[in-house]
């Protein structure tokens, strides 16, 4: 006969299945639109570029945080979503440099 802990503990692990089973999900479905959101970076770059615009905007980055943040439903989850977030955005600027120093040097008259 099972004990009540071990009952208690397989219930457990059960659960901590599913919630792993949840991230999983979501962990695809950010993976999708973080690779949306750098190709949109991508296109951002080659616009800025031909405005002659620099990489880092640091009011746009202010706008983006607020956005976000925005939707925070407790401090921690605030704080956590901006260091996230400023992840994001820092290598969102990498890529940009790095796709722009990558592209031809075209000089148009």
């Amino acid at each position: 006969m099972m004990s009540e802990s071990t009952i208690n503990n397989t219930v457990h692990w059960h659960e901590l299945d599913e919630w792993r089973k949840k991230i999983d999900v979501i962990d695809q479905q950010l993976s999708l639109l973080l690779c949306e959101r750098l190709h949109c970076a991508q296109n951002i770059s080659s616009l800025k570029s031909q405005i002659g615009e620099e990489v880092l905007q640091p009011e746009r980055e202010k706008e983006v945080l607020n956005n976000v943040l925005i939707h925070a439903d407790s401090p921690l989850k605030a704080y956590t979503l901006e260091k996230i977030y400023r992840c994001i955005l820092e290598e969102s600027r990498l890529l940009q440099h790095e796709w722009k120093n990558s592209q031809p040097d075209i000089h148009t008259s």
